[in-house]
């Protein structure tokens, strides 16, 4: 386990604007603290850097663990997981409402990868957007 150093985690909250990176929640009214994420995990010789950390809610960060690939669900091809230090959100992803799409391969197998569109996130997302807190 490491220890993220307090300028560190400091630069990852601001850059996020207090946004998970990979499913876009507001920390704003959450009440478990987000992880800071490393994008590649120390396992798999990933760096505690900022170029190798992203601010993730609690639910992003438990369902991406250690993974850095996943299959695309729309044919089956092993694909890297959306990265957000090198990967575009907007080329991957676009809204749907309150519903996320996969855009790509990395933006499918992301979403299916980090369940993203189960119905308690929806759930959430509708009462984001009702307080003006979802981003779209």
């Amino acid at each position: 386990m490491s220890t993220i150093p307090a300028r560190l985690r400091q630069l990852v909250l601001r850059r996020s604007r207090g946004r998970c990176e990979y499913c876009r929640l507001s920390q704003a009214g959450q009440e478990a603290m987000f992880h800071i994420d490393h994008v590649i995990p120390l396992a798999a010789g990933g760096m505690t850097t900022a170029d190798n950390l992203a601010l993730a809610c609690v639910s992003c960060s438990l369902r991406k663990g250690a993974r850095q690939m996943a299959a695309d669900p729309q044919n089956g091809e092993i694909v890297a997981m959306f990265n957000p230090r090198r990967d575009q959100w907007a080329e991957h992803f676009s809204w749907q409402g309150g519903f996320l799409a996969g855009l790509t391969g990395i933006g499918r197998a992301t979403i299916v990868a980090l369940s993203l569109n189960r119905p308690i996130i929806l759930a959430i997302r509708q009462e984001e957007r009702m307080l003006g807190r979802h981003e779209e």
